[in-house]
C-alpha cells in the first residue's frame, strides 16, 4: 500500500478507466448507440430509490444456506454409504452463512416454522465488507 492509501490495485483501475475514457468507439455507419442504460437513475436523496430499481427487482439470484463444510478424500468419499456421518467444521449453534450467488450476505440461525427450515437473520454483511471480502 502507498503512502497516500492507494493499492496498486486502485492504480490498475484507475489506468483502466483513463484508458477505457481515451478510447474511442467505433460505431458502425448505421449502427445507433443504445442508450437504455441512461435511463438508470441514481438513488434519490434521503435514500429512497426511484422507479428505475424496478428493472431489476425480477432478476432471480441463487440464496444458499450454508451448515458448514469439510475436505475429505475421495477414497472416503467412495466409502460413503446410508447412514454414513460427515463431520463438517461448523460448530453446533453457530451462526450459518447466508450466501446470494457465492457472496456471504448475512448469517443467521436456523428455525422451524411449519414443519420447514427457514433462517432468522441476526447480522447482515455490510456493504464495505462484502467489497473488502471481493478485494482478497
Amino acid at each position: 500500500m502507498s503512502d497516500d492509501g492507494k493499492t496498486s490495485a486502485d492504480d490498475d483501475w484507475g489506468a483502466a478507466l483513463a484508458e477505457q475514457k481515451s478510447a474511442t468507439p467505433q460505431v458502425l455507419d448505421d449502427a445507433k448507440p443504445a442508450n437504455i442504460f441512461n435511463k438508470l437513475q441514481a438513488t434519490g436523496a434521503g435514500g429512497e430509490s426511484s422507479g428505475d430499481l424496478d428493472l431489476i427487482l425480477d432478476i432471480p439470484v441463487t440464496m444458499t444456506v450454508e451448515l458448514g463444510r469439510t475436505k475429505i478424500p475421495i477414497k472416503h468419499i467412495l466409502q460413503l454409504a446410508q447412514g454414513s456421518v460427515i463431520e463438517l467444521d461448523a460448530l453446533a449453534g453457530e451462526p450459518m452463512d447466508v450466501l446470494v450467488n457465492g457472496c456471504l450476505i448475512a448469517q443467521g440461525e436456523v428455525v422451524v416454522v411449519n414443519e420447514k427450515f427457514g433462517i432468522r437473520l441476526t447480522d447482515i454483511v455490510t456493504p464495505s465488507e462484502r467489497m473488502r471480502r471481493l478485494n482478497r
